[in-house]
């Protein structure tokens, strides 16, 4: 077990207990992958941190900014970085199978599905509601993960400059990510964040 304290006081502080077995990461990560509809963040929060504490609230929002600016998928990267982390490559590659299994079979299925129907409203309806929860559930999480760093004032910054540059400014993530990350180490070096 684990005792992460960056930035917690002792009324905060939660344990964390990484997955011992194979078995266990797989299962972990297959929840995830099978409770994903309209985005996999908020599962993956709730799975990590919340139901089966493998990762603390301030661990997961550090693994997630890393693993955001990283190509891929977010949380296939950290599928292989935490299978790696805890269980070496074969971890890596069983939390990566895990997540997208059934997400997999299922695109299968509603693909043969949606082409035959797709044109009629009610499954337009239904795919309009999935696509406005799936909003939804990614507020709710950006809102978690901000939590966490929210105390500091230099990550508060940080976020609302990204945030204004790419949803306002309409400047292009491939020119806000390197900034950013650039002033997120300078910020860290000087102990702001």
């Amino acid at each position: 077990m684990t005792l992460t304290s960056v930035g917690q006081n002792d009324s905060t502080r939660r344990l964390s207990a990484p997955p011992h077995t194979l078995a266990e990461l797989f299962l972990g990560f297959l929840s995830i992958g099978a409770r994903s509809f309209g985005g996999v963040l908020p599962s993956a929060h709730y799975v990590m941190v919340e139901q089966r504490h493998w990762l603390t609230p301030e661990d997961f929002t550090e693994t997630i900014g890393l693993c955001q600016v990283l190509p891929g998928p977010n949380i296939g990267n950290v599928a292989i970085l935490l299978g790696k982390r805890w269980l070496g490559l074969r971890g890596a590659i069983v939390a990566f199978l895990g997540l997208f299994a059934l997400p997999y079979l299922w695109v299968l299925v509603l693909a043969v599905f949606y082409s035959r129907w797709a044109a009629r409203p009610p499954v337009s309806a239904v795919v309009t509601g999935v696509g406005a929860s799936g909003a939804g559930l990614f507020m709710a999480t950006a809102v978690k993960l901000a939590r966490p760093i929210a105390r500091k004032p230099a990550a508060v910054v940080l976020m609302a400059g990204c945030f204004i540059a790419v949803a306002i400014g309409r400047v292009p993530l491939l020119v806000v990510m390197p900034i950013a990350v650039i002033v997120g180490l300078y910020l860290s070096r000087r102990r702001m964040l």
